[in-house]
């Protein structure tokens, strides 16, 4: 599937929650989704402009918001629930750290422990992050999406404690 037709699912995706101005989906997508999905901010509004040229979304008045709000039509349902069920596909994998340490020798013994540190210190802190979140979604009520939610916070839990287990040890391995 290509990245437009991805950051169609996202927008659409987030529109299938609930209406939202141009400004809001912005920051749905990077609160919210961002933890497992990152979309250009230069991106939303031209694919905005494009799902409602194509009928699947349309603008609503503004009401109590600055700008024009965008909901999904029915069209633009079909259209997420089609996208949804293609496969995924895989976008490179582009790590900056796994980038620095495989040219270690370059970068120096003590650059790779600073690099590691700053690798484990990055993942305890992703780990507070969805601590707090899974705390709130415990606070809300139950809802059917919420169930699909915790799963996909359970996988950056996951993700987190994997890239800490590994930082920490390289930094074995470095001090022996």
């Amino acid at each position: 599937m290509p990245r437009s037709a991805q950051t169609d699912l996202a927008i659409l995706g987030a529109l299938s929650i609930q209406p939202m101005t141009g400004y809001q989906l912005r920051s749905a997508i990077h609160t919210v989704l961002g933890h497992f999905w990152a979309e250009s901010f230069g991106q939303i509004y031209p694919t905005l402009a494009r799902l409602e040229e194509a009928g699947l979304v349309r603008r609503t008045s503004a009401g109590k918001t600055s700008g024009s709000v965008f909901e999904l039509t029915a069209d633009g349902r079909c259209d997420l629930q089609a996208g949804l069920a293609e496969p995924a596909t895989r976008a490179p994998v582009r790590n900056g750290v796994l980038l620095r340490l495989f040219f270690g020798d370059e970068l120096g013994l003590d650059g790779c422990r600073a690099l590691l540190r700053q690798s484990a210190a990055e993942a305890r802190a992703a780990l507070a992050t969805y601590a707090a979140i899974r705390a709130q979604l415990a606070d809300e009520p139950a809802s059917s999406g919420q169930r699909y939610r915790l799963m996909t916070l359970s996988a950056g839990e996951h993700s987190a404690r994997a890239a800490l287990s590994w930082a920490n040890e390289c930094l074995t391995e470095l001090e022996g």
